[in-house]
């Protein structure tokens, strides 16, 4: 029999109802979605009627009166450090929302904290649980391209974000700590560690505080160059959000996305056509049908590691790898990259 994992959300807000419809999904797996909670008693008690879980306002109170296995924090970025230290002290497993902390010694200082109760810590990093993402990683490591050592990885978009998450026009930091840490995550997914990264920022929407396009040009350890770029400001149809496309070059062929999660892959001197697209279920709808799968798929990852006793593929410690990806693009343009 399958042991069964109580759940608790934090966060009931936009993106959480995501959250929220994937642990209902991972039910027949043995998750129960235990208790939910947010500062707001009108989403806590919305998500907790409509998913069956009881509901708090309080996070402290709810691992207080609640037996957790696993924690899910899908709050706003700057509330991440105080509930990971909450979930530490009361030793239970947890996840958090990207970007995993405002600043990298708010980041280490998690991880730390995680490393001294030893308990688990992941981040939700779900770009690269997506299906076409991982369909691309299969195909790199079949050695269809050889050896990969170019790539270009971009995320650019004119959908309105905002309207969803009015706050991001007031973030000082913006698209590189929103967006860009899924595209720097991919670049590391795909092509290994990295030894140097430059940058260019963007600010070109006068309505947005923070930079809105960032340009980075990494080069891994392994040799191979990547250029990561992502915008909330392109003017383009056909808009390509919520997808990332992709393009590597090896020794032996290359591979491209377009838009449809379609993959062609050449290989010696021939191409194919690879359908990358994910299911639609009851919850999700196109196109952000690309994300929300994914969303199950980072949450059913988060739930095999737990049961395994390993960490997760985007554990706490992976993912400090690629958030000092994002302060050297902030601050260090043109050197090494800070040290995780």
């Amino acid at each position: 029999m399958v042991e069964t994992i109580a759940v608790g959300l934090i966060g009931c807000g936009f993106f959480a109802q995501n959250h929220l419809n994937a642990w209902k999904d991972l039910a027949p797996e043995g998750v129960t979605l235990a208790a939910v909670c947010d500062i707001d008693a009108d989403k806590a008690r919305a998500a907790g009627e409509t998913f069956g879980a009881r509901w708090y306002t309080d996070a402290a109170a709810m691992l207080e009166q609640e037996r957790l296995d696993l924690v899910d924090i899908a709050t706003q970025m700057r509330t991440h450090a105080a509930l990971v230290e909450l979930t530490m002290r009361h030793r239970v497993p947890t996840i958090v929302q990207k970007p995993f902390g405002a600043n990298l010694a708010e980041v280490r200082r998690m991880v730390e904290a995680s490393r001294q109760a030893g308990v688990f810590l992941a981040v939700h990093e779900n770009f690269r649980f997506q299906q076409p993402m991982r369909k691309i990683v299969e195909i790199l490591r079949s050695g269809a391209i050889g050896t990969p050592n170019w790539a270009r990885i971009s995320f650019r978009t004119g959908y309105d974000v905002y309207s969803g998450q009015p706050y991001l026009r007031r973030e000082e930091r913006f698209v590189l700590i929103d967006l860009g840490v899924h595209v720097l995550d991919l670049a590391r997914f795909f092509l290994g560690e990295v030894e140097h990264v430059s940058s260019e920022l963007q600010y070109r929407n006068p309505a947005v505080r923070g930079e809105d396009t960032a340009t980075m040009l990494l080069r891994h350890e392994s040799g191979a160059v990547s250029v990561v770029e992502c915008t909330y400001a392109a003017h383009r149809r056909p808009d390509s959000f919520p997808e990332t496309l992709v393009e590597i070059e090896g020794d032996r062929g290359a591979i491209v996305t377009r838009i449809g999660s379609r993959i062609e892959v050449t290989s010696d001197g021939v191409m194919q056509v690879v359908d990358a697209e994910p299911p639609l279920l009851s919850w999700t709808e196109r196109p952000w049908h690309v994300t929300q799968h994914s969303v199950l798929t980072t949450c059913r990852h988060m739930v095999e590691a737990l049961r395994a006793g390993r960490p997760a593929d985007t554990s706490a410690e992976d993912n400090l790898r690629t958030f000092a990806l994002v302060e050297a693009a902030y601050g260090l343009e043109g050197k090494e990259r800070p040290e995780a």
